[in-house]
């Protein structure tokens, strides 16, 4: 399953476990198991992420391929080292394998936001950003991006061509809308936790796009546990 964002992409490619996973890594206790889910058992997945008895939600992973922009995946990175952001928990089951331009040569893509998608810096001046600039300034900057995208992959291009090595020939590449691919292990009880933080209106906007696709993609596989860490504006997003 795969969701379609601009330039890039979120692919589920894996996953282990189910809803019933959760259930009986919490009845281990008590030596018990279900075989089939019932309304019980929907109760209680509900019961244990309200109350933060989350370790049952590490026994279900996901794995994911993702291709976006270096600003996201450098947000999305947060969630990966040391996941002590679970507050009252160490949940150690993230991994993370991107691509890398020390191997891998072939033309680069860049995200380019359309005159209409430029956004005003914010009041606070921190942080964030409000509503879009006009679409004349949009458009000026729009160019001004190509233009400096194209003459940095010209200079990454000359710079081979000349012998430089891959790996300080993609100096010349402008960094932070240049597109990278990943893939990220984790969890369920992780995904969640970055599902919540960056679907969060305080996000980035580019960032929440992301995140609604995982969330979207997690629900297929996982309904009730993915569903027992989420507001219902939260679903509905």
């Amino acid at each position: 399953m795969k969701k379609i964002l601009d330039k890039g992409y979120v692919r589920l490619v894996d996953k282990m476990g189910s809803d019933l996973t959760i259930v009986n890594a919490a009845r281990a206790s008590y030596a018990k198991e279900s075989i089939e889910m019932t309304e019980k058992d929907e109760k209680l997945i509900a019961f244990l992420a309200k109350n933060d008895h989350t370790s049952p939600f590490r026994h279900a992973m996901l794995q994911f391929e993702i291709f976006a922009p270096l600003m996201v995946a450098r947000q999305w990175w947060k969630y990966i080292i040391g996941s002590s952001h679970l507050e009252g928990c160490q949940d150690p089951m993230n991994a993370w394998n991107e691509s890398s331009r020390r191997y891998i040569t072939q033309e680069p893509t860049f995200y380019i936001p359309n005159e209409n998608e430029w956004r005003g810096k914010p009041d606070n001046n921190k942080q964030g950003s409000k509503e879009p600039v006009s679409a004349e300034l949009g458009k000026e900057y729009t160019e001004k991006l190509k233009k400096y995208i194209n003459e940095g992959v010209d200079l990454y291009e000359k710079a081979m061509e000349d012998g430089i090595c891959a790996e300080e020939a993609r100096l010349f590449l402008p960094a932070y809308g240049m597109y990278v691919g990943w893939y990220w292990t984790a969890s369920l009880q992780s995904v969640a936790h970055f599902i919540k933080q960056r679907m969060d209106s305080h996000s980035q906007f580019e960032i929440r796009q992301y995140a609604k696709a995982v969330k979207d993609l997690a629900l297929e596989e996982f309904p009730l546990g993915i569903k027992a860490f989420l507001t219902e504006d939260e679903m509905n997003q």
